[in-house]
This record gives C-alpha cells, sequence and structure tokens, in this order.
C-alpha cells in the first residue's frame, strides 16, 4: 500500500517536467513576439506592480508624517485592525455602498430605457444619440464644476426655478445639507453614466434576432411578453457586464464626490476612495491609508473576478 502510494507521488515527476519543457520550449521559439511586448510589461511593472507592492509593504507600518523608510516601524495588522474597527469606516462603508448600488442601478435602468427607445427607427434618433452621449464624453471635471454651479444654494439655477416654480419658499441646500448632499451627489453620477449603459446596452440589442420577435409577437405576445421573454435573455451578458464596469467604476469614482464637496459636510458624502485620499494627503497617516486601499483592492479583485467570468461565459460554452 505504502508502495503504490509512493509510485502515486513520483510518477506526475515526468510529467511536470515534460510540461515545463514544453513551456521553455514555446518561450524560446516565440521569443520575438515577447521582445515586442516586453516594453508594456516592463511599463506595467513600473507603474501598476510596484505601487501595488509598496503599498501592500506600507500598509504593515507606520509612517511618520515625512514618509522617511527608514524612520517607519512594523506594526503587523494594527493598520487593519485600526481602519476595520473605527466609527467612521462604518459610516463612510454605508455612504459607498449606498453611492454605489444607487448609482448603478439608476444609471443601468435610464441606460437599458434609453437604448431601448433609441432601437426603434424614428426621425433624428441619430441627432438623439449623439445628445444622449454628451454626459459621457464630458470631462468629469468640467461636469463637476458645472453641476456645483447648478446646485449653488444662492447662485444656482436649479433653487431660482424652484422658487419661481413655487416648489419651494427658498433655494434648495443641496451640498451643504447633510441629508441631501449624497442624493445630489448620485444624480450627477447617474447623469454622467447612464449613455455609457445606454451605449453597452444598445449593442446588445443588435444580437437579438428580428425572426424571435416577430414570432412572439405572431403568437400574441405583447410588449412587456417580447422584451421579458425575447430581448432580455438575449441582455443577460452584456447586462452583467455593464452592471459589473458600472460597480467597478463607482467604487473608485473620486472626481464628482471631492470637486463638488470634499466629502463634507460633515464627512455625509465621504466614500472609500475619497476617504483614503483624506487620510493619506490630508492627515499624513500613510500607513493607515495604505491599508485602507489594500482593502478596496481586495474588493475591486473580487468584482474583477465576477467580470472576467462574465466575459469569459459564453466562449466556455462554445468551446463545450
Amino acid at each position: 500500500m505504502s508502495i503504490a502510494t509512493d509510485r502515486n507521488v513520483i510518477a506526475p515527476a515526468p510529467a511536470l517536467r515534460r510540461k515545463r519543457g514544453s513551456i521553455l520550449r514555446q518561450v524560446v521559439e516565440h521569443r520575438a513576439d515577447y521582445l515586442y511586448v516586453l516594453p508594456a510589461i516592463l511599463v506595467m511593472l513600473v507603474v501598476i506592480a510596484y505601487p501595488i507592492y509598496y503599498t501592500i509593504e506600507l500598509s504593515f507600518f507606520k509612517t511618520p508624517p515625512n514618509l522617511q523608510m527608514k524612520d517607519k516601524i512594523f506594526v503587523g495588522l494594527d493598520n487593519y485592525a485600526a481602519i476595520l474597527s473605527s466609527a467612521s469606516f462604518r459610516r463612510v462603508t454605508l455612504n459607498t455602498l449606498i453611492w454605489t448600488v444607487l448609482s448603478t442601478g439608476f444609471a443601468f435602468i435610464l441606460g437599458l430605457a434609453a437604448a431601448l427607445a433609441l432601437h426603434r427607427e424614428f426621425a433624428g434618433r441619430g441627432l438623439l444619440r449623439a445628445i444622449l452621449l454628451i454626459p459621457y464624453v464630458v470631462s468629469a471635471v468640467a461636469a463637476s464644476y458645472v453641476w456645483k454651479w447648478l446646485y449653488h444654494s444662492d447662485f444656482g439655477v436649479i433653487g431660482a426655478l424652484s422658487v419661481q416654480l413655487g416648489i419651494t419658499d427658498r433655494p434648495i441646500n443641496f451640498l451643504d445639507n447633510t441629508t441631501t448632499v449624497l442624493p445630489s451627489l448620485i444624480v450627477v453620477n447617474v447623469w454622467k453614466e447612464f449613455s455609457f449603459a445606454m451605449v453597452m446596452l444598445m449593442a446588445g440589442l443588435q444580437t437579438v434576432p428580428e425572426q424571435l420577435l416577430r414570432a412572439a409577437r405572431v403568437d400574441g405576445a405583447n410588449t412587456w411578453q417580447s422584451f421579458w421573454h425575447v430581448t432580455f435573455p438575449h441582455l443577460r451578458g452584456v447586462s452583467m457586464v455593464t452592471v459589473l464596469l458600472l460597480m467597478v467604476a463607482n467604487f473608485n469614482a473620486f472626481i464628482i464626490p471631492w470637486i463638488m464637496t470634499g466629502g463634507g459636510p460633515a464627512g455625509a458624502s465621504d466614500i472609500w476612495i475619497t476617504d483614503i485620499y483624506t487620510i493619506a494627503f490630508g492627515r499624513q497617516r500613510y500607513g493607515v491609508a495604505s491599508a485602507y486601499a489594500v482593502i478596496l483592492f481586495v474588493v475591486m479583485m473580487v468584482l474583477g473576478t465576477f467580470y472576467v467570468k462574465a466575459l469569459t461565459r459564453g466562449d466556455d460554452g462554445r468551446a463545450q
């Protein structure tokens, strides 16, 4: 029995050596191809891989404000414990979830509605498509400043119109109120992102077979039934990819919250990415901010895993 066990352990060794030899031969045979991509790989190592490694390393140390690495003190997981046990982290996490879920949900719904409306032939469809794409192509910085002016409590257009139309007695305080600031930012973010969802879903609608839609109408299906049983099943793949991309973008959305409110008032619009920036460059607690960034990185990796699975699902099905 022991001999059989030893044989089972030793047996895969030749196969492993053959596999390694095959990989080495492929590298040698395609060495010219690897040389072509070598500059890009080196740039990625410098720009992406090293900062990730440095951030992970820094997350285990307490660093002085001057960021002199010779003065850093190893604290293990204390930075992670400090982040995860703080009350501000729970508040900011709740803000981040509200921001991400509502921004993603409303952007997807508006994008789907716009895609369905523009999928039909009508006069001026091309012009309307171009107009609806404007929010996506406009710079996030420019859009943030424009919306900040629109929301201004004293000189904002929205507040002035609400008073003139008799909706409110005085201009609404959008950005300086802890209750309204996060919903106001979500509106701006949805306005900025729904065009992306629209483009993605319009591409998905091109894959819906017209024969199935005609067959559904012949069978007496109404508009909703045709959409739910014919159109939407063909949009599941692109919908999943779109939602995941929107979630990743919203978790990393820094420009709109930071320019419009800076996380205020009283941290009511703080999300993970703005909180990390404040801890690192405002309070100069680089070790704690690095631990915070690693937590965000892990979340991004999880979402990235789902994204890759969503992309490769169709390929796996075709391979089988």
